[in-house]
């Protein structure tokens, strides 16, 4: 039977590659996305030409019951979820003594809350399938900080505790969480940055591109030799951060 995915924030940059690659690799695969619909129909209608079941899911993942009901809309489908991604993130920027409480909440709501209501919705599924592997996208922000995102450093640190502790709890049913921590990758957000003094902190010298992250995804979604990787954290960083 095929693999059923569902990739939060799919709609765009690396949820979009993410989403794409599951798909090449075999699965059925839900684009969910907050506001963005045009932008979701058109990943669904570029899986679709490729024979790739494929749906679009509108829900804001830190609402609980617009969770449950993607949840719900899936099982209805397709009758599994195998594979969660949470990838749904914001950024609220600004230096701690001017950052606003509601840019500081909005940030933790989406970017840690959500990946907590996703994985809990979905891991009672898994549960009864004894199987299933769950990937966090969290960022080398929540290892190394970076100045001006303490809500988006905290929240992806958060995300990187979180997947080492569900990782021990559902391992006895063959369920993996592992996390990715992408670095600077090619956006239209790095696209205004002064590339210069970012590069010079990086190993390789570049840019990672969003097919690098999806690469990571695939394999320890799909690959055979992941089902070994539990409570990992993978930084496709260009070596940016080493320990």
């Amino acid at each position: 039977m095929d693999r059923v995915a569902l990739v939060t924030g799919a709609s765009r940059g690396i949820g979009r590659a993410i989403a794409q690659e599951l798909g090449r690799g075999g699965c059925r695969v839900v684009v969910n996305y907050a506001r963005s619909a045009e932008a979701a129909e058109a990943v669904v209608g570029e899986l679709r030409d490729l024979g790739i079941g494929a749906i679009a899911l509108q829900a804001d993942v830190s609402q609980e019951q617009e969770v449950d009901s993607i949840v719900k809309q899936t099982l209805e489908q397709w009758g599994r979820i195998d594979i969660l991604v949470n990838n749904a993130g914001i950024t609220r920027d600004g230096l701690l003594l001017r950052m606003k409480t509601s840019d500081w909440q909005a940030v933790i709501d989406l970017n840690l809350t959500g990946v907590f209501l996703c994985t809990r919705a979905v891991a009672k599924v898994m549960l009864k399938q004894k199987s299933g592997r769950v990937i966090n996208i969290t960022s080398v922000a929540g290892q190394m900080g970076n100045a001006g995102q303490a809500n988006y450093s905290a929240a992806k640190a958060g995300v990187i505790g979180f997947t080492r502790t569900v990782a021990r709890e559902l391992a006895s049913r063959s369920i993996t969480v592992n996390a990715i921590a992408p670095g600077f990758i090619e956006t239209e957000m790095t696209a205004e940055l002064d590339a210069a003094p970012i590069l010079a902190m990086i190993p390789l010298g570049r840019y990672g591109t969003a097919a690098d992250v999806a690469g990571m995804a695939r394999f320890l979604a799909l690959d055979p030799a992941a089902a070994y990787v539990t409570g990992q954290v993978f930084n496709v960083d260009g070596g940016m951060v080493m320990s």
